[in-house]
């Protein structure tokens, strides 16, 4: 009797990732193509060229081309003082944007994740903010964040993630860690604020944290990731000189200097502690704690290897 043999056809689901060209977006990226999210997902990225946010008919027509199962929204308008200059373009973007995103989702069964910002507050707290604590944004662009935190919120209560961050860096775009190594290997006294507190956090363990909530579709709500430990922005200046002299990025050691934020006026107020508490979402996830010192050391690796 001859033998038969049968073939199983695997349909996998549709991953968007939008802001894919951002530095978020790059490192998910890389991070994806080597995950076991592979075998059950179909990626893909789009960026501001072929996904205009501000385009309300353009969008709507992409998501019903791409027709994914779940998004993730890396998206945004991230110029926190050109925002103050051009606040109806920074809602478009993340407010009304997210919104459209949130109602289609709603109406076409899909899982939203979407990334906000520690600046939804006005940081007047000395302990590290919860998840549902009050908000206060200070400027536009935590206000128009805010926006469409509230949108998801109110659409997709069981099948929306927002998943707020703070001070986000990594070997790709423009971040604090590669502004300060390039303003260093100039040679010049750098002036920086000593009086804003935050939490570092890496791009990669962010990204992490993201592909483990692409795997629990039982996770719904408002979370807080950033790396664990607190610093004040000229501190964490120090670290990044320190790391780039022990792995040969220098060779003499610039020089810092610790200024007020008096000294250094910018048109969007900064809130001056804006550490967040990440218990909530690492008890859900039940993933490893990271450390901003650790995870800053592994990325100037990475830039040092590049440059």
């Amino acid at each position: 009797m001859a033998s038969q043999r049968y073939w199983c056809t695997v349909t996998r689901e549709n991953l968007l990732l939008t802001g894919s060209q951002g530095q978020l977006g790059s490192t998910f990226l890389l991070l994806f193509k080597s995950s076991s999210l592979t075998q059950r997902f179909n990626l893909h990225q789009v960026d501001i060229n072929d996904f205009d946010l501000t385009d309300q008919q353009a969008t709507l027509s992409a998501l019903s081309f791409y027709s994914p199962s779940i998004i993730l929204n890396c998206g945004a308008y991230t110029a926190v003082d050109e925002a103050e200059d051009n606040p109806e373009l920074a809602e478009k973007i993340n407010g009304e944007s997210v919104g459209l995103i949130s109602n289609w989702c709603a109406d076409n069964s899909c899982r939203l994740i979407h990334i906000s910002t520690d600046f939804v507050f006005d940081g007047s707290k000395t302990t590290p903010y919860l998840p549902h604590d009050k908000t206060n944004p200070l400027g536009i662009y935590g206000q128009t964040k805010l926006t469409g935190e509230r949108h998801i919120l109110n659409r997709l209560p069981d099948n929306g993630v927002v998943l707020r961050t703070s001070w986000l860096y990594s070997e790709f775009g423009k971040n604090f860690v590669r502004t300060m190594l390039n303003l260093m290997g100039k040679g010049v006294e750098i002036s920086v604020v000593d009086d804003q507190i935050g939490s570092p956090t890496s791009t990669y363990s962010l990204s992490t944290v993201l592909m483990r909530l692409i795997e629990r579709e039982d996770v719904s709500g408002i979370f807080h990731w950033c790396d664990g430990g607190s610093i004040s922005w000229h501190n964490f200046a120090e670290h990044i000189k320190r790391s780039a002299l022990n792995q040969g990025i220098f060779q003499r050691e610039p020089s810092l200097r610790p200024i007020p934020t008096s000294e250094y006026p910018t048109k969007a107020q900064r809130p001056k502690y804006s550490v967040l508490d990440r218990s909530a979402i690492v008890g859900q996830l039940n993933i490893d704690k990271t450390e901003w010192k650790f995870e800053l050391d592994k990325v100037i690796s990475k830039i040092a290897n590049v440059d």
